[in-house]
């Protein structure tokens, strides 16, 4: 599979993607995969030199929760951490709209995932301005403050943001599971039809579907503006989640295998005591 054609590398155009792709045989090949990935991350926390930081946005019901579940299954509990932003608390609107992100950042040797991110910021924010006043920003006194230049140059700090983290050693891979309106209605109406489903629904998953387009812009304008060399965009077809799981594992599994991670290697001294270490256990 090339993974290269769900990169934003150029300008795109969202109602021109797939939302769709159908792989053979993907569980059995996802299951290989993820393999692969945690081991690569035991030789990254060994090393301790990078931290990975995968995020995932998308439309509600593209099936982030279960794809984090079945991608990071076989990974040690110690080196993933998933982080699930929701309205932000009163603490953290006292802060910058980057601050809660920032604090929950991986350490180096470890993978953080981030269920839903900080373009929550230039995407909720921005289908409902309303909500930016909860953060009393001087410089916003009426919604006339937040236009596209309010958000672009929010943007534009995002990309410092990565850009800062990157350079630190924080490999940043970011996917939108991109979902088609009709699929989205479907797997709504089975919430709703599956009793043990029930739960899942919020009569808020209404509301903001009739927003469809709007949040549609909002995404194709950040992809555009987001997807930089440090911290790029993958565009994910997700109206099939089996394929889309296996998209996003086989994706983190090429850019994990350029780092080359290695364990490190004890020096003579150490290595030399080995045999000196073995037999005083053996002498118990």
């Amino acid at each position: 599979m090339r993974i290269e054609k769900f990169r934003v590398t150029d300008k795109i155009q969202l109602a021109s993607e797939s939302t769709i792709e159908l792989i053979p045989d993907a569980e059995k090949k996802l299951k290989k995969v993820r393999k692969k990935i945690a081991n690569l991350q035991d030789a990254m926390y060994a090393e301790g030199k990078y931290s990975a930081l995968i995020c995932l946005q998308g439309m509600d019901t593209a099936g982030k929760d279960s794809l984090i579940r079945e991608v990071f299954k076989q990974f040690n509990v110690r080196g993933v951490e998933v982080h699930s932003f929701k309205v932000p608390t009163e603490l953290e609107l006292k802060h910058d709209f980057l601050w809660r992100h920032y604090i929950a950042l991986p350490a180096k040797g470890k993978v953080g995932v981030f269920n839903r991110t900080h373009y929550e910021n230039v995407l909720v924010t921005r289908v409902h301005p309303e909500y930016v006043f909860s953060e009393k920003i001087p410089t916003v006194n009426s919604l006339d403050d937040l236009n596209d230049a309010f958000y672009h140059e929010r943007m534009e700090r995002i990309n410092q943001f990565e850009k800062h983290i990157a350079a630190n050693g924080t490999i940043v891979l970011k996917f939108f599971l991109h979902l088609s309106k009709e699929e989205q209605k479907n797997r709504l109406l089975r919430r709703l039809n599956i009793p043990e489903k029930n739960w899942k629904f919020s009569s808020g998953d209404l509301k903001e579907r009739k927003l469809w387009d709007k949040y549609q812009e909002c995404y194709e304008d950040l992809l555009n503006r987001t997807s930089t060399d440090n911290a790029p965009w993958f565009i994910v077809p997700a109206d099939d989640k089996p394929s889309a799981r296996y998209i996003v594992a086989e994706t983190i599994l090429r850019e994990f295998e350029k780092y080359n991670f290695k364990e490190p290697t004890l020096d003579a001294k150490m290595l030399g005591k080995l045999d000196e270490f073995k037999a005083q256990l053996n002498d118990e």
